[in-house]
């Protein structure tokens, strides 16, 4: 694995150097609204440590966070409405998982049926 890329669009919207559509924040995660959003709710989970992937932050984060992070997308669930009819979750994990942003972040997305899980 390599090093984290201080420079990532997720790093700079954690430093406030590109803005966001905010949903959440506390101490240890962001969420926010997706700019190119593939579902009518489409909202990106990340924590604010320097994590690459999902793997990465299993290994690398404490209890705590990790805990708060999975509270934090129930949360998120809950208030966007999505519990009853269901909702999508995403982690994509390196080259081959289809990851584009080097900081790991769930893809929540619902709002709709979303349709086949691998569409190739």
């Amino acid at each position: 694995m390599s090093a984290y890329d201080e420079n990532n669009i997720f790093a700079k919207i954690l430093k406030g150097e590109i803005p966001c559509d905010k949903v959440y924040e506390d101490e240890n995660v962001l969420a926010f609204k997706d700019i190119a959003p593939q579902a009518p709710v489409h909202i990106l989970v990340i924590p604010k440590g320097q994590y690459i992937s999902i793997m990465d932050f299993g290994v690398k984060a404490s209890p705590e966070e990790i805990k708060g992070f999975f509270e934090v997308v129930n949360k998120i669930v809950e208030e966007q409405g999505l519990k009853n009819e269901g909702f999508r979750s995403i982690a994509n994990t390196g080259l081959n998982g289809g990851q584009e942003v080097p900081h790991f972040h769930l893809h929540i997305l619902g709002g709709r049926q979303i349709g086949p899980m691998v569409s190739q």
